[in-house]
């Protein structure tokens, strides 16, 4: 184990994955994932053992399982060791272990780093000194509002915000464009709505609406989203009638919905399309139509997106929403309305087989495979999962024994945990050393003309 690598598996997933040790704490194995982080140097492991033992109280388990981490310096496991002894009441040790040496002062991103940990112990104050130095920057000052809520530092936190604010104004009055800043006002806002000076954040977000003294939509998108949460609909209402109304119409037929009136907000939406029949507005609507159980009608209005090519395709969407729900996603694609991708017709495909297989008509599933090999995924193991979805997993471990490829063994690994075999499930997986040489295989490999590898999955 060395930072190196650390550093490698905190940037790719690698290793055991996130997910992956979610899924072996959903079963129970709180011991094994120890074990992997012990024994195989599982960063994710370690983080998440850690957590759980915090959370039953066993701080001095979850310090072992750190050590090691820590011990090769690398400051995410230095941080998280810090965490462990906050959690632990240890505040002073933590503190000792977590102040910065006059580079890390320099530094925002330590700083920011360090200022979260000392905001969970209660020293917000000294979380909030260590940020000031960096304040002109946007992202602190989000890191400000954010770890201070809640913490009975708002008029300090004002103070801080407010010049940059200003300036932010100022800039505009003047034609100019301030970007560095353009965040202050909306956060502003924001501290003197939690800060219980509501009617304040309103006025002077909304003079900035009105002047139009804003560089960017999230101001809008702010004021908007404080009216609704204040429950102000007539001047939401009015604000939507403008120039804005794409960018904020979804926002007020929203809180319509929020405050009992779904068919106004129905109403509303469809006399926008058909005014303007832009695809944002289709894009909500069909959502929530699917969202309230009403797939045909979610259909309907999302058709006419179906086959364009970019990202305002309408068809993904509602397919994605359906996936655990295999019946109503096959409807959709066989709905007389539905029609593939433009130009990416494998997608349809692909997406019929987990249907299929998410019924249990895994033969019929892997038919659509065969007829319609995906180009960019090995059928072998599409076909594996598959079977798996389908539920045949003693079937989908066999075939993805066989394969023995390095994808096939992180596929293998859910199937086994699934299987209730999570010990044989960790020793399948590659490890982090074989998931690397892996990775810089790839790019020695041949492509074809398309782009895609000529070579099978290694």
């Amino acid at each position: 184990m060395n930072t190196d690598d650390l550093s490698w598996q905190a940037s790719n997933y690698g290793g055991l994955s996130p997910r992956k040790v979610t899924l072996l704490l959903e079963h129970g194995h709180l011991n094994l994932v120890i074990r992997a982080a012990e024994e195989r140097g599982e960063w994710f492991c370690a983080e998440r053992a850690a957590q759980e033992l915090c959370r039953s109280g066993e701080f001095g388990r979850a310090l072992e399982v750190m050590e090691p981490f820590v011990a090769t310096g690398w400051r995410a496991a230095l941080w998280a060791k810090a965490e462990i002894l906050l959690r632990a009441g240890r505040v002073a040790e933590a503190l000792d272990l977590m102040h910065p040496d006059e580079e890390g002062r320099a530094s925002p991103i330590v700083c920011r780093g360090i200022a979260e940990l000392l905001a969970k112990t209660g020293c917000v104050d000294e979380a909030i000194d260590l940020l000031v130095p960096h304040i002109g920057e946007s992202w602190i000052r989000t890191v400000l509002v954010e770890i201070t809520k809640g913490k009975d530092r708002d008029e300090r936190v004002l103070v801080l915000i407010a010049p940059h604010a200003e300036a932010a104004r100022r800039a505009r009055d003047e034609g100019r464009w301030d970007y560095s800043r353009s965040d202050a006002p909306e956060l502003q806002a924001q501290v003197l709505e939690r800060a219980g000076r509501v009617d304040e954040a309103i006025r002077i977000l909304g003079e900035d609406v009105a002047a139009r003294r804003f560089l960017s939509a999230d101001t809008l998108t702010a004021y908007a989203e404080l009216l609704a949460r204040q429950g102000r609909l007539d001047e939401l209402r009015e604000l939507v009638n403008g120039q804005d109304a794409r960018t904020l119409l979804h926002i007020y037929v929203g809180a319509l919905r929020d405050h009992g009136q779904a068919e106004e907000a129905e109403r509303v939406m469809r006399e926008a399309i058909a005014a303007d029949d832009w695809v944002g507005y289709r894009a909500w609507l069909s959502s929530v139509l699917l969202q309230d159980g009403r797939l045909d009608d979610a259909i309907a209005v999302a058709e006419p997106g179906f086959s364009w090519y970019d990202c305002s395709n309408l068809l993904a969407p509602l397919v994605y929403s359906l996936f655990d729900r295999p019946a109503e996603l096959l409807h959709l694609l066989d709905h007389p309305l539905t029609v593939p991708h433009h130009g990416h017709k494998e997608f349809q495909h692909w997406w019929r087989a987990f249907a299929l297989a998410g019924l249990g008509r895994a033969e019929e599933a892997i038919a659509v495979v065969e007829a319609h090999p995906d180009p960019w995924t090995d059928p072998r193991i599409l076909r594996a999962g598959l079977l798996s979805a389908a539920g045949h997993l003693a079937e989908a471990a066999a075939e993805l024994r066989d394969l023995g490829a390095i994808e096939a063994r992180e596929e293998l690994f859910e199937v086994l945990v699934q299987q209730g075999q999570a010990a044989e499930a960790i020793a399948a997986h590659p490890t982090v050393a074989e998931q690397r040489a892996a990775q810089a295989m790839t790019e020695l490999v041949r492509l074809r003309e398309d782009g895609y590898s000529a070579e099978p999955p290694v």
